[in-house]
């Protein structure tokens, strides 16, 4: 049986050690029409800076790039990080997006910078536009709806074409700013596990069906993001999930150098690295019906109206096999 709500995908378009960027990117394409084939609901890409084994950073591009070569799969940003852009350039971005794939697109925002400090100031930013965010999503909103907060300027394309919005956090300010505006809301407990019960309780507690960027039936709309690793047999799963492990320590402790294997076996009994590790507590891995049930005890445990997953299968082959075993639909 498949999950009782709809499931989602978040993609960084990851690239391997030593491998260009286009492969990293080809790896996303055949995964979404997988995806697209197997009725997953909604396709987002993360913004991310001066990270080379993400190669999700002008997620506009790639949001066109994928769309074109899919067909039901909606498509988006999972997220863009508003304080980094002008809302009127994404109005613009996404608006055009949305004028060439109506009725597919998505655009979820962050408030972080996506990046670190020096990168921070490479964009051009100081650390201080985040204060604007919530004025800022108001401002975006204005320009896609065509009722515009600033007299005389538009967005071409976008005015009108409402593109969806989405609030994404990882703590309790974007939980109560989506439930205020009247927005649906995005936790990223496939990083950040430890709020989400807390923001998915003040989220619906709190939620303004009437509030300033609410649609005529708002109601709250909660997803929660897992990481999952689904294999057919339990051995698999639980080497998938060790592999999984390391890339993720790589990715945060191996940022200065390549961390060799005997170096990862060594670092995992280390306190920094077990600190790093509870960032994947919301992690399912296992056989189809191991995961599926974790799913719904899942779904059950934060009321979840969606889930967004994201696959932290190791090699093409598993990501693929993860994607067929959840799928919400039989392969046709």
């Amino acid at each position: 049986m498949p999950v009782s709500v709809p499931l989602s995908l978040l993609d960084l378009a990851r690239v391997q050690p030593n491998e260009p960027a286009a492969e990293g990117l080809a790896r996303s394409v055949r995964l979404a029409r997988t995806a697209d084939q197997l009725g997953y609901h909604r396709l987002w890409f993360a913004e991310h800076h001066n990270m080379r084994a993400v190669a999700s950073a002008a997620t506009a591009l790639i949001i066109q790039h994928v769309a074109a070569q899919t067909t039901n799969l909606r498509v988006g940003a999972g997220g863009v990080m508003l304080p980094n852009h002008s809302p009127l350039v994404i109005a613009e971005q996404y608006g055009t997006l949305e004028t060439l794939f109506p009725g597919r697109i998505d655009l979820g925002l962050g408030r972080a910078p996506g990046t670190d400090m020096d990168t921070m100031r490479a964009l051009r930013r100081d650390g201080r536009e985040s204060d604007r965010f919530p004025s800022d999503v108001v401002e975006l909103h204005g320009f896609l709806s065509g009722h515009t907060h600033i007299p005389g300027v538009h967005a071409y394309p976008g005015r009108g074409t409402n593109v969806p919005l989405f609030i994404l956090g990882s703590s309790l300010f974007g939980a109560q700013l989506a439930a205020q505006l009247g927005l649906p809301y995005a936790f990223a407990s496939h990083f950040a596990p430890q709020a989400l019960n807390q923001a998915a309780r003040i989220y619906r507690e709190t939620f303004e069906s009437s509030g300033p960027l609410a649609g005529p039936d708002a109601k709250p709309h909660f997803m929660a993001a897992v990481n999952v690793i689904a294999a057919d047999d339990v051995e698999t799963a639980r080497e998938q999930r060790r592999q999984a492990e390391d890339e993720w320590l790589q990715g945060i402790l191996g940022r200065q150098h390549t961390l060799s294997q005997e170096e990862l076996a060594a670092v995992r009994h280390m306190p920094q690295a077990r600190q790093v590790l509870t960032m994947l507590d919301r992690t399912i891995a296992g056989t189809q019906a191991d995961v599926i049930s974790g799913l719904e005890a899942l779904v059950e445990e934060v009321q979840a109206d969606e889930l967004i997953l994201v696959n932290l299968a190791v090699g093409e082959e598993h990501k693929h096999r993860t994607l067929e075993l959840l799928a919400p639909k039989a392969a046709s």
